[in-house]
């Protein structure tokens, strides 16, 4: 950010603090959020596996599929927060906004689930390392 816009004793841009508010977004959704936990750990274990045998597009196509889902879960989460932030009854606007959101990232698990499956059923076509 500019120097301009800041006030005399705000820091500026920090790329570490950005890279730490990144981290601990991500520990929250994982440590507090089941669906972005076990897509985590699903992943990761396609991922070491495509590692381990020299699949190098299938693991960018696995890192790619991973952070599309694990984007729209965030993305679905916080604007799940918001929504109930700030309208704590029964609201049609709400509802119609909170499923437009579920849809994204569903529509994104559907993706996700076609890349680690296809990767899955590859690797044991090949055979795994003895």
């Amino acid at each position: 950010m500019r120097r301009s816009f800041l006030s005399p004793g705000d820091a500026g841009y920090h790329p570490l603090r950005k890279i730490r508010i990144v981290l601990a977004g991500l520990r929250h959704a994982v440590l507090d959020d089941f669906s972005v936990a076990y897509k985590v750990v699903l992943s990761v274990i396609v991922l070491v596996l495509a590692l381990v045998f020299h699949e190098w597009v299938d693991v960018e196509l696995i890192l790619l599929a991973t952070g599309l889902v694990l984007m729209a879960e965030l993305f679905n989460s916080a604007i799940e927060s918001v929504c109930d932030f700030l309208e704590t009854r029964d609201n049609a606007h709400i509802r119609a906004i909170k499923d437009m959101a579920a849809a994204a990232a569903g529509i994104s698990i559907v993706i996700w689930l076609t890349v680690v499956v296809s990767e899955v059923v590859q690797l044991f076509r090949t055979g795994l390392p003895a």
